[in-house]
């Protein structure tokens, strides 16, 4: 199985940073080039910082489970283009965030 939406909202699974247990957040989630973003204005979240502590990911959608490794976009016009996909036409396109990109094993 496989993700063919652009723009959708799973639940991101990351293992927890000081308790190593699961956490689960639902999120909208952008496709894009066959790997998945996860964006938002601060590093401060917990599952931003779990991701970037334990980069073993699974994204659970439509009744399927997915396992990916993530990673911190640092290329700027990646992270310009993750937003304007996030929010097509919305003014909070423009705004800086920050972003995960899952590539699914």
């Amino acid at each position: 199985m496989k993700i063919t939406e652009n723009l959708f909202r799973p639940i991101l699974v990351t293992k927890g940073r000081k308790t190593g247990k699961e956490h689960g957040v639902m999120l909208r989630a952008v496709n894009y080039n066959e790997k998945i973003y996860f964006s938002r204005h601060r590093p401060d979240g917990d599952w931003f910082q779990n991701a970037i502590a334990n980069p073993q990911v699974k994204i659970q959608y439509n009744d399927t489970v997915f396992t990916g490794q993530a990673k911190l976009v640092k290329d700027e016009e990646l992270n310009r283009k993750i937003s304007e996909l996030k929010y097509p036409g919305e003014e909070r396109a423009k705004e800086k965030r920050v972003t995960i990109e899952v590539t699914l094993d």
